[in-house]
């Protein structure tokens, strides 16, 4: 029976770490390709650029120069009054002959034309806007008995016009009820807050008297 071998022992040392190899660089390589290039630096004859073939300096010789440009001179017309009075002449002799053809008939129609029409200047009577039949519209400021009776029909209407008074003044509060009750109800026909054609006709339609005097108010808008 074979007895089995024992397992390895643990290193006790440093442990190992991989060794870097230097190795020489090869210059071989670097001194041939030097020896190349200058193999190759003998294999070629220098030349020369030849020399001018001699006197060929003494026959060069300087171009002429150009004459200069004549300058053009300006003429003026105070030079020439022969010429201004000619001008003159044929500009006035156009002139009239342009006025003869646009006036028109010969001589002897002496009926002066009919001057056109101007347009006139005046600006077109703006008709005055419509005015408004105020009987019927209440306003912030507006006093009297169809105040109280606006007061009252709001006090019918639940949350539109809680705890108002009825004294026949129309003040801020009462504005804002009536702007309440427009918002609420859809009223589009009159400025907010102003008891208008379309807010009378809908309050009128939601408030009317019962018999007994008791009077019959429509729910809340919001169900209440």
């Amino acid at each position: 029976m074979t007895t089995p071998s024992e397992p390895p022992r643990p290193h006790d040392g440093p442990p190992l770490e991989p060794i870097r190899v230097l190795r020489p660089r090869r210059t071989d390589a670097l001194a041939e390709l030097f020896r190349q290039f200058e193999e190759d630096q003998e294999a070629y004859e220098p030349v020369f650029p030849p020399r001018a073939p001699a006197g060929s300096e003494d026959e060069t010789q300087e171009l002429p120069s150009l004459a200069p440009t004549a300058v053009r001179r300006r003429v003026s017309l105070a030079e020439h009054p022969a010429v201004v009075t000619a001008a003159m002449a044929v500009a006035a002799l156009i002139g009239f002959g342009g006025a003869a053809l646009l006036t028109g008939p010969g001589a002897d129609d002496r009926t002066a034309p009919v001057p056109a029409p101007r347009p006139s200047t005046a600006q077109p009577a703006v008709p005055p806007p419509p005015t408004r039949d105020d009987r019927g519209f209440l306003s912030e400021g507006d006093v009297g008995p169809a105040v109280t009776e606006l007061q009252q029909r709001l006090l019918r209407i639940p949350d539109v016009y809680r705890d108002g008074t009825t004294d026949g003044r129309y003040d801020a509060t009462l504005s804002a009820a009536v702007a309440r009750f427009q918002l609420w109800y859809g009223i589009q026909g009159d400025e907010t807050g102003v008891y208008g054609d379309d807010t009378r006709l809908a309050l009128e339609s939601r408030t009317q008297a019962v018999a007994g005097g008791t009077p019959s108010g429509p729910p809340h808008p919001d169900g209440a």
